[in-house]
């Protein structure tokens, strides 16, 4: 292993005395007083750091470059030992080996079932990496959600040792990015890794373009960060990211053959990539590069309120008053993607008009303005607001009946029609109209 440069000049930058200590010197000499530089952050200054344990450690600052390599050293090398600990696909293909030879059963159906006692003699006979993860405890587990009394299916075994190792190998992959080893990743990193893992995806690297990678990182990275970091802070935890399934999403893409169908579902596909961009570019009509208000209103239905498109730019991050591509993918993910609480999350933001936490009647008629306006437009019959807002609260069922918050949205379980019919006269109308709607669908289906 090469050692770090900056390391090396840390090093060559030290200044060793050639004087012998005298023995007054060596006697006095105190390790602590020299460490104490390093250690000043650990000082107690409260009577229950004696009792309760650290459990926050600061990273060294980033002045401190001396530190920070060697952190950084320490870092790597004790991913690369879990990366070494990891079964390999010889080795699982040999545990599959073990454990057809300790089949206890096969059922009717072709199930392979192994018994304790068998599974007692693959413990003994597998490699001590294998060992790991074929615990008396897995046995336990996997037999509470069996169907069969005393025994396990082979392949539940098996999926659960590849699956953690792809889990764990995942967890190693990221965590190489994560400079400060706290186990998060910020924008920046995560980009980082999407760069370096698209020469495995065999459906992206055989058709990006050296000059679209740069959307397409983006358009990736968007997607990890707005369903993953709703608050903004900047960054993610490594965790959520294995949990999410996001990434597993975003793997399928090594396959070098899938259907158009999970083209159309999968948003890191280079169709849907291209779909979400050619619409940005077609919104953009004077080919300047970002979005006004005015090209933003063609988006979707094309009938998204002015009074919504005016929150949209009081509360989103604009260049001039026009907005960019992250932005525009925000937007593009909150729509779609109405029935998630992360989508909620922003597009509560934009409904609350006062900032206060919650939606009042007041809010509620502030927005059917906006819907009243393009009733007018195309001569449509006018719709009664308090009927409508009747309407909304019963579905909502919030716990006060004047106010309704995020958490209540949420809840109840209609929170993409509430917001629907507030922002777009497209979907307010189809919900206006629906038992109409399903009359005619009844007659179709009679016919």
């Amino acid at each position: 292993m090469e050692i770090d440069p900056d390391i090396v000049k840390e090093f060559e930058e030290l200044e060793v005395s050639s004087k012998k200590p005298s023995e007054q010197e060596l006697k006095n000499f105190d390790e602590d007083s020299l460490l104490k530089p390093l250690n000043d952050i650990n000082i107690a200054t409260h009577p229950t750091y004696a009792t309760i344990p650290k459990f926050f450690h600061a990273p060294p600052s980033p002045s401190n470059t001396l530190r920070q390599s060697l952190r950084k050293e320490a870092h790597s090398l004790f991913l690369q030992k879990r990366s070494q600990d990891l079964l390999d696909n010889e080795e699982l293909n040999s545990l599959w080996v073990i454990l057809e030879k300790n089949c206890t059963q096969v059922t009717p159906l072709g199930q392979q079932l192994i018994g304790y006692d068998d599974y007692l003699k693959v413990m003994k006979t597998i490699s001590p990496k294998s060992r790991k993860y074929l615990t008396s405890r897995l046995f336990a587990k996997l037999q509470c959600h069996s169907g069969y009394p005393g025994k396990v299916e082979l392949i539940s075994i098996f999926n659960y040792t590849m699956r953690k190792v792809w889990l764990t190998q995942g967890r190693i992959g990221l965590s190489f990015y994560d400079d400060v080893g706290q186990g998060f990743l910020r924008e920046i990193d995560m980009e980082n890794y999407i760069i370096d893992i698209i020469p495995t995806l065999a459906q992206i690297s055989s058709c990006v373009q050296p000059s679209f990678q740069s959307f397409y990182v983006c358009t990736v990275v968007k997607k990890f960060f707005f369903f993953l970091d709703p608050l903004h802070t900047g960054r993610i935890r490594i965790r959520d990211i294995l949990a999410s399934g996001l990434l597993t999403e975003l793997l399928e893409l090594r396959d070098e053959e899938s259907s158009k169908e999970s083209h159309e579902h999968n948003w890191f596909s280079m169709p849907s990539v291209l779909t979400v961009y050619g619409n940005y570019l077609n919104l953009d009509k004077d080919h300047n590069g970002m979005l006004s208000k005015q090209e933003l209103a063609d988006y979707g239905s094309g009938t998204l309120t002015s009074v919504f498109l005016d929150r949209v730019f009081d509360e989103c991050r604009t260049f001039d008053g026009e907005m960019d591509y992250k932005t525009f993918l925000d937007f593009v993910l909150a729509l779609d993607n109405r029935h998630e609480p992360q989508s909620l999350h922003y597009l509560f933001r934009i409904l609350d008009v006062q900032h206060k936490g919650y939606l009042t009647v007041q809010t509620l008629h502030y927005f059917f303005k906006g819907i009243q306006e393009q009733i007018r437009a195309v001569n449509a019959e006018a719709v009664n607001f308090e009927d409508l807002k009747d309407e909304i609260f019963d579905m909502v069922k919030s716990k006060d009946p004047c106010k309704i918050t995020l958490q209540d949205l949420i809840n109840c379980g209609q929170a993409e029609t509430v917001v629907s019919i507030l922002i777009e006269f497209h979907k307010f109308w189809a919900y206006e109209n629906r038992e109409e709607g399903e009359r005619l669908a009844d007659d179709q289906e009679q016919k």
